[in-house]
């Protein structure tokens, strides 16, 4: 009596780990990965500020036509083009273009400036990574 049952917690032991590498399998099988980066579009190596972080996460929406100041970031910013296209400036580079699907590793403390291009809107998963309450973008006066 004491081998089988034994046998039968052996058995659903063994179901359970093959169930759950069968969910990791599945789990693998959905995540894509569609970004990896050690330096920013310029060039930089992506640093994070020392000490308490704060991560903000915002979506913004830009109309056809729509130009944004020229400014910059004192801290890292990563940003995922849902949808559209986007015309990155950086001063002293030439304009690079990002279209829906593309990751955006920004530069620190570079003057740049974005605008829409052709006719769709563009909307845009922004992450900021700064000290809590710090300023994340500094218009160019």
């Amino acid at each position: 009596m004491i081998r089988l049952a034994f046998v039968a917690m052996l058995s659903i032991a063994l179901m359970a780990v093959g169930a759950a590498r069968a969910e990791e399998r599945a789990l693998a099988e959905a995540v894509t990965e569609i970004a990896r980066s050690t330096k920013t579009a310029t060039g930089q190596p992506i640093a994070l500020p020392q000490g308490p972080l704060e991560v903000v996460a915002s979506i913004y929406a830009l109309a056809p036509g729509v130009k944004l100041p020229e400014h910059k970031h004192p801290y890292q910013r990563f940003a995922y083009v849902l949808e559209g296209e986007l015309k990155l400036q950086q001063a002293d580079l030439p304009p690079r273009l990002y279209r829906a699907g593309d990751f955006i590793v920004e530069s620190v403390d570079g003057w740049h400036f974005g605008a829409t291009a052709g006719n769709v809107p563009v909307r845009l998963l922004v992450i900021d990574q700064a000290p809590p309450g710090g300023v994340i973008t500094i218009n160019r006066p």
